[in-house]
């Protein structure tokens, strides 16, 4: 097939989308779906290689294969292996293990089950994962893997005709699963093959369905398939669900700039998209890691510019010493193909991987200083209370026959049991956690992402609570901000007309207005009424969240001899939680339940700690540790020793 200039031009709109929303997501909030024009390219190349080997009858699934591991794993094996090398000396030791994992499912093209299974509860970590886009290249091979076999057998099934007529069936298909999946599993249609396969088969269907236009034709389609582009780069962003019903728009445009077949393109063919084109592959490689880097180490936004140049810079290098090695494509027999080289490549980078993970990051070649402080990021709550499904299960911890407190909401309660637990003697009485992920315990609440099971498991918790326990006190605990604003940094926030909740009641709220603060407030208000027919009630007030991992923040320093001021501006905090306190004040007023404020623990005039004597109190940026919910057992344990002579 004659290379296709207007198609090598939608490689660089592709790159160049994906890395200014990575960089700066506000330069191009839609530019993630540069990763799907990508798929429809790759899609339309794929069949047009496979339907013409299946017409002329000599077509070979294993050249296929072989073609396209020339293509992919050495590019990607030289990035893996170089992050290897640059983690040994700049990456902290559960970061670099974690990168050895990551490796070895970049590399066996799995990532994207990785990343799904590891995203989940408010997932932050994102920019600590120096592989994460390597999600789409697993995504994309998986579909390598699986077409040509499928498309063998079609054609021993079917003529030509049939088969083309299936394949735009099932793209149909596909899409209309794509929208079913995005609703219900988000997580998972956001990384795996059954949402996304659709777009590489309408790739293929612009192959198997060319269209015969006059050159104004032509012009017009290519330029309304480029707005449609355009159109999802600057109006779509990370708020709305994806891919769903919304990337019809990108993946359509493509479908109709590679249908306008427009080579002679200034759009498209100009020298600095043709360039960037041919690069693209190898910048896309290139650029997420630079983009880890800036936030990892946090450097200042002047190499955010630098990064955008540093990754063209390599890409280039990466294309022209890496990508342009001719490697044997077809050999003579099965067995033959065992002599394929990037086999070998991708078994050698898989295996330094697995070392890297199996050693535990070598953690032995790190000061111990830096081993402390990243380990503290694993010290958290040990009793396994957190609830994650549509069922609650309460946890009991200590004497099972004497239960002395309740705790229960998001996983700041589960955070806090610690707190509770301490402050009492487990082997004379015990206490029960009912804390879920992301749902706090306000009746009638439900999560507008993040949890979709939390109204059916208030309902379960109310129950519980009403026939369970009474006369036992009940502390309710939640990251109250997060519900009213969302992600918003706190340095960011003056106001709630700026912000987006992340819980409804009867309606949903765009931003947080007086009348939200009004509903969430009569919820809880309501809830808190109802457990005080059986328990006493206390309201515990959000405690600061950090905006950053502090373990791991604090082991970077060391690792690289900085000393850095981890702790944030009270300020800050009353930026972010100042209204929800006030929330959650007056609700205890009206229920006459009682409030427990956690900040003169942690906080004092000027700022909020994150660390105590010199060890983080933080297992994240907003969870406290079983380390730092410590200095809060004085709190609970004033209350629970009133409780014991009140009852004497």
């Amino acid at each position: 097939m004659q290379f296709r200039n207007d198609i090598n031009g939608l490689r660089a709109i592709a790159v160049i989308a994906v890395m200014l929303f990575h960089f700066d997501a506000s330069w191009l909030p839609g530019g993630f779906a540069g990763v799907d024009v990508f798929f429809v390219i790759s899609g339309f190349l794929m069949t047009s290689i496979i339907f013409r080997g299946l017409e002329s009858d000599d077509f070979s699934v294993m050249k296929f294969y072989v073609s396209r591991a020339n293509r992919i794993i050495p590019a990607l094996a030289v990035l893996c292996i170089a992050l290897l090398v640059f983690g040994w000396f700049y990456i902290t030791p559960l970061d670099y293990k974690a990168l050895g994992k990551h490796v070895g499912g970049s590399i066996s093209f799995i990532s994207n089950f990785m990343y799904w299974r590891e995203s989940g509860y408010f997932d932050v970590a994102s920019h600590e994962k120096w592989l994460l886009h390597t999600w789409s290249l697993s995504t994309e091979w998986q579909f390598y893997m699986l077409y040509p076999i499928a498309l063998v057998i079609m054609r021993k099934m079917m003529s030509i005709n049939a088969m083309k007529i299936t394949l735009l069936v099932a793209t149909i298909a596909g899409f209309a699963l794509s929208i079913i999946l995005t609703q219900k599993l988000p997580n998972s249609s956001y990384y795996l093959l059954p949402s996304r396969f659709w777009e590489m088969l309408l790739g293929g269907i612009a192959y198997l369905y060319p269209l015969t236009l006059n050159e104004p034709q032509k012009k017009t389609m290519e330029r309304f398939g480029l707005g449609l582009i355009v159109l999802t780069y600057v109006f779509i962003s990370q708020a709305n669900a994806w891919p769903g019903y919304l990337a019809i728009i990108p993946v359509m445009g493509t479908f109709l700039v590679i249908l306008a077949q427009r080579n002679d393109s200034l759009i498209t063919g100009n020298i600095i998209f043709q360039k960037l084109g041919k690069w693209s592959y190898s910048i896309y490689l290139w650029h997420w890691p630079l983009v880890v880097a800036i936030s990892y180490y946090t450097l200042g936004t002047a190499f955010i510019y630098a990064g955008l140049a540093l990754s063209v810079l390599l890409g280039y290098l990466s294309y022209r010493y890496i990508e342009r090695i001719k490697l044997k494509v077809y050999f003579d027999n099965l067995l033959a193909y065992l002599k394929c080289k990037p086999l070998y490549i991708a078994l050698l980078t898989c295996l330094l991987g697995g070392l890297t993970y199996a050693g535990n990051g070598f953690e032995s070649h790190y000061p111990q200083a830096v081993i402390h402080a990243d380990k503290e990021s694993l010290n958290r709550n040990p009793h396994g209370c957190i609830n994650n499904g549509e069922v609650v299960t309460p946890c009991i911890i200590g004497n099972p026959n004497h239960i002395k407190a309740i705790i229960v909401g998001d996983s700041h309660a589960d955070a806090l049991t610690g707190s509770v637990s301490s402050a009492i003697d487990l082997q004379q009485h015990g206490i029960v956690a009912l804390t879920i992920s992301s749902c706090p315990l306000v009746v009638n609440a439900k999560l507008t992402k993040f949890n979709p099971f939390c109204y059916q498991a208030n309902q379960q918790r109310m129950d519980y609570l009403m026939q369970n326990h009474h006369g036992v006190p009940v502390f309710w605990v939640a990251r109250t901000p997060i519900y009213a604003h969302g992600l918003s940094d706190p340095k960011k926030i003056k106001d709630s007309s700026d912000t987006k909740p992340l819980i409804y009641f009867k309606r949903q709220y765009d931003v947080a207005t007086d009348a939200f603060f009004a509903e969430f407030k009569r919820e809880l208000t309501n809830t808190i009424t109802q457990l005080k027919r059986n328990h006493p009630v206390y309201l515990v007030q959000p405690t600061p969240e950090m905006n950053r991992n502090i373990p791991k923040t604090l082991a970077r320093n060391y690792l690289l001899n900085a000393r850095h001021d981890l702790s944030i501006d009270y300020q800050d905090y009353l930026n972010r939680s100042g209204k929800v306190r006030q929330l959650i004040q007056d609700v205890s007023e009206m229920t006459a339940s009682q409030v427990l404020d956690p900040i003169p623990y942690l906080c004092d005039a000027q700022r909020c700690k994150a660390q105590h004597n010199d060890r983080p109190i933080f297992y994240d940026a907003d969870h406290l540790s079983e380390y730092g919910n410590k200095l809060l057992t004085p709190l609970f344990a004033q209350v629970l020793a009133m409780m014991e002579t009140s009852t004497d």
